[in-house]
C-alpha cells in the first residue's frame, strides 16, 4: 500500500523565488478554523496585527500586546498544513533596539511556530531587519502606509500622491531588500508608485492598497468577506458573511423565543 505523502509547509526561500512569477496569494487570519479554509489557497497567511480592531474592537493596532499576537499565531500555525505562517510583530516590540527586537521575534517564532515575522518600517528598521535575518529570524518588510505610525501620520492617509515623496519610499524598499528582508509589503500606496517599486526590487512585493503589478496580495480576511460595517476602497467584497450572520442570530432568537427549537430532530429521547 502505498503512502500518501506528506503536506509540506512553503517556506521562505519559495516565497522569495516566486519575484516576478506566478503571482503570491496571501490573506490574514486570526482563528484555527478560518485559516484551515485560507490554508487551502494561500501561499502565505499573515497574523496580522490587525486583529487589535477586527476582533477586539480597538481603535487602532497600536495597543496590540506581544501576548495576544502569540496566542492568534498559536491558533492559526495549528490549523494550517500548507501555508507559511507570518506574524506581524506588535508596536513596541521592535523599534528600541535590534536586541530587544531579536528577544522579540525569537519568541514569537518559538512560541508560535511560524515561519516568519513581519514588522513596519523602511530604512529606519534596515539595522534591525539585517539584525534580525543573521540571527535565523526570516523578515518580512512593510512600507507605505504603516498603521503603527498611524498617529505620526496623521491618520490612515494614502502615500506617495505626491510625486516629490517618492524617493523617499524607494530608498526605503531599497533598504529592507539590502538589509535582507524576504517579501515586502506595499500598503496604501499609489498604483504607479507600487509598480515602479515592484520593479526596482529584487524580492516580491506584496500589495493591499497598492498595484495589481505587485508580485503578490494580501486582504484583511473579514474584509473581503463583508463583515465589515466598512470597507476601505482598496477592498473588493467577495462575500456577504455579515447579513448572512444577522439573519441566522435573528431566525435562531425567533425560533427560541416562539419555542420552535429545539424540535423533535434537535433533542434526545
Amino acid at each position: 500500500m502505498s503512502k500518501q505523502a506528506p503536506i509540506r509547509r512553503t517556506t521562505v526561500p519559495q516565497i522569495a523565488a516566486r519575484k516576478g512569477g506566478e503571482p503570491i496569494v496571501s490573506l490574514t487570519s486570526y482563528h484555527a478554523h478560518t485559516a484551515a479554509i485560507v490554508d487551502k489557497y494561500a501561499d502565505f497567511i499573515l497574523v496580522g496585527d490587525s486583529l487589535g480592531m477586527v476582533m477586539h474592537g480597538m481603535e487602532s493596532t497600536v495597543g496590540v500586546p506581544l501576548d495576544l499576537m502569540i496566542m492568534h499565531g498559536k491558533a492559526v500555525v495549528r490549523g494550517t498544513k500548507k501555508a507559511l505562517v507570518v506574524v506581524d510583530m506588535p508596536f513596541g516590540t521592535y523599534e528600541e533596539s535590534p536586541g530587544i527586537a531579536f528577544r522579540n521575534a525569537a519568541r514569537i517564532m518559538k512560541e508560535t511556530g511560524c515561519g516568519a515575522v513581519k514588522l513596519e518600517g523602511g530604512a529606519r528598521m534596515a539595522e534591525t531587519i539585517r539584525f534580525l535575518t543573521e540571527r535565523g529570524i526570516p523578515v518580512m518588510a512593510h512600507i507605505g502606509l504603516t498603521p503603527q505610525s498611524s498617529n505620526v501620520m496623521g491618520g490612515f492617509k494614502t502615500q506617495g500622491r505626491d510625486e516629490d515623496d517618492w524617493p523617499v519610499h524607494e530608498a526605503d524598499a531599497q533598504a529592507v531588500t539590502e538589509a535582507g528582508a524576504f517579501a515586502i509589503v506595499l500598503e496604501g500606496m499609489v498604483e504607479p508608485l507600487a509598480a515602479r517599486i515592484t520593479k526596482q526590487i529584487s524580492i516580491p512585493t506584496i500589495g493591499i492598497g497598492a498595484s495589481s503589478d505587485c508580485d503578490g496580495q494580501i486582504l484583511v480576511l473579514e474584509d473581503m468577506l463583508g463583515l465589515n460595517e466598512w470597507t476601505p476602497k482598496f477592498v473588493k467584497v467577495y462575500g456577504d458573511l455579515g447579513p448572512a450572520i444577522e439573519r441566522a442570530v435573528s431566525q435562531y432568537a425567533d425560533e427560541v423565543k416562539n419555542r420552535s427549537f429545539p424540535s423533535e430532530d434537535e433533542v434526545y429521547r
